[in-house]
């Protein structure tokens, strides 16, 4: 499809009056049950590595925080799916100021956009998330316990 047709039909689409999203600072966008991607460029890369302080040292940084998909490059996440950068206490994302275009842009991805069911399904399943958030946090200060955080500390 050409592009000025994909802009057209997008002139046209169901959400052209706007959406209706507030971010409630969660953190279930970038946490488990499942693992994914949070896909990463070098641009980006190196800006994490700046406000984590291994600007001189991307090589470490890349080591310690990416890993290698194929010919990309993602965050890489603990076992539980949660990103690398998630601090499981307070749900808030510890490279905020330079995370990925991904994260910046969620949820209005295109998957999320292909109908108005769709967008519904995405806000039922954050106010449920809301709604669990509070026994989940209870349940997962175990787990909170059990992590260890050096990772993010360079002295």
């Amino acid at each position: 499809m050409a592009e000025s047709e994909s802009l057209a039909q997008d002139a046209q689409a169901w959400y052209r009056n706007g959406l209706q999203f507030e971010c409630t600072g969660c953190g279930n966008c970038c946490s488990g049950p499942q693992t994914g991607f949070v896909w990463v460029d070098d641009q980006e890369i190196f800006a994490i590595a700046n406000q984590v302080g291994l600007a001189d040292d991307v090589d470490r940084f890349e080591r310690q925080f990416v890993r290698n998909i194929g010919q990309r490059k993602s965050l890489a996440e603990y076992s539980d799916g949660d990103c690398i950068f998630l601090e499981p206490q307070t749900k808030r994302c510890s490279v905020y100021e330079s995370r990925p275009r991904q994260c910046r842009t969620w949820p209005f991805w295109k998957e999320n956009l292909v109908s108005p069911s769709r967008w519904g399904k995405l806000l039922s399943h954050a106010r449920a998330a809301i709604e669990e958030d509070s026994t989940r946090s209870k349940k997962s200060k175990a787990l909170v316990k059990g992590r260890h955080r050096q990772s993010l500390e360079f002295a």
